[in-house]
């Protein structure tokens, strides 16, 4: 993840805040650091292919259970 601050300064005194936050997101935007953090946020540590295929037999288990009671009306 990079360092790098982004920064805005006030151009005049008479500059509005609606447009100094404008331009910082705007900055933020083009730096890139709110998709790397984000991309950071999401990282998930590779797991190997049984251990996926274990995850999604269960998940298909529990899915078809589910449905099964909302026909019979159970919760």
């Amino acid at each position: 993840m990079s360092s790098d601050m982004v920064q805005v300064t006030r151009k005049d005194q008479k500059e509005a805040n609606e447009n100094i936050i404008r331009r910082f997101n705007r900055k933020v935007l083009q730096s890139g650091v709110l998709a790397e953090a984000k991309a950071v946020m999401r990282f998930e540590k590779p797991i190997s292919k049984t251990e996926r295929r274990k995850k999604a037999i269960i998940r298909r288990e529990r899915r078809a259970d589910k449905t099964a009671k909302m026909r019979l009306g159970v919760r």
